[in-house]
């Protein structure tokens, strides 16, 4: 048996039957049919909506099942089940057709001198968790994640951010199956906290920061070879060579000899 969950649709798979869940996201669902192997007609020989077998013409190689004719309206509930011969298995070219999409809007973002940021929004249409990403680095980095509500009435949420010294800014995402993203306005304030230094210990060959913090670490082509958190990062299984230690608000370059 094949399963797949994605964010609030789910497709199943057994000999004969591919069973998709989810919420009408205004969006039809695109079949692969093949010959059936005895070489007479096509593996699908059925499909039903919600319990209604559909009039789509299915004996094709590919074919598409349309859900707008059934009335359905935005975050309805809907279960399609594909019927199909056994020896063969139609492919779902979107299986992610029932899955929530990202269509909140963003009534208040904010963050206060403590790191808390607090956001509230408006129409949402199933729940997707919303990402908070910080901007440090020169890149936007995921740095937490809070479950979406998925309810078009305001819903309002926090998350204690972990800030670095100096500008810190702040911004929420959803994406969904497809990749595609939605994004928040982004939110900035100064935190005042000291900046924290760095320096590269050949003796316990590790790289010592003068306080906590997230880091990255890069070899010289730029591939991250190890992250985490806390005042030091041991690198003695590493080879000699050119490495750069993201941390705090920083990108230092240094030699391990």
């Amino acid at each position: 048996m094949l399963f797949a969950l994605m964010l609030g649709g789910a497709v199943t798979s057994t000999a004969g039957t591919i069973v998709m869940e989810g919420k009408y996201q205004q969006k039809n669902i695109f079949v692969i049919n093949s010959i059936a192997p005895e070489g007479v007609g096509f593996c699908v020989y059925e499909v039903t909506v919600n319990g209604e077998i559909t009039s789509d013409e299915v004996n094709s190689n590919a074919f598409e099942v349309d859900l707008s004719i059934y009335g359905l309206k935005l975050g309805d509930d809907v279960v399609v089940v594909i019927n199909y011969k056994d020896g063969c298995e139609p492919k779902v070219l979107n299986p992610g057709a029932l899955e929530p999409q990202p269509t909140f809007e963003t009534v208040d973002i904010k963050v206060d001198d403590a790191g808390m940021l607090t956001w509230e929004t408006l129409n949402e249409q199933g729940r997707l968790p919303f990402i908070i990403q910080q901007y440090k680095w020169n890149k936007w980095v995921n740095v937490g994640e809070v479950m979406g509500k998925g309810t078009s009435v305001k819903n309002n949420y926090s998350f204690q951010t972990n800030p670095v010294s100096g500008e810190n800014k702040f911004r929420l995402i959803q994406k969904t199956y497809e990749g595609d993203n939605r994004t928040s306005p982004s939110v900035t304030y100064d935190s005042g906290k000291t900046a924290i230094t760095f320096e590269y210990d050949k003796k316990s060959k590790s790289v010592k920061f003068s306080g906590e913090t997230n880091y990255e670490l890069y070899n010289e082509y730029g591939q991250i070879i190890k992250r985490g958190f806390g005042t030091s990062a041991d690198l003695s299984s590493l080879p000699k060579g050119t490495y750069y230690v993201s941390f705090d608000s920083d990108t230092q370059k240094f030699e391990k000899k």
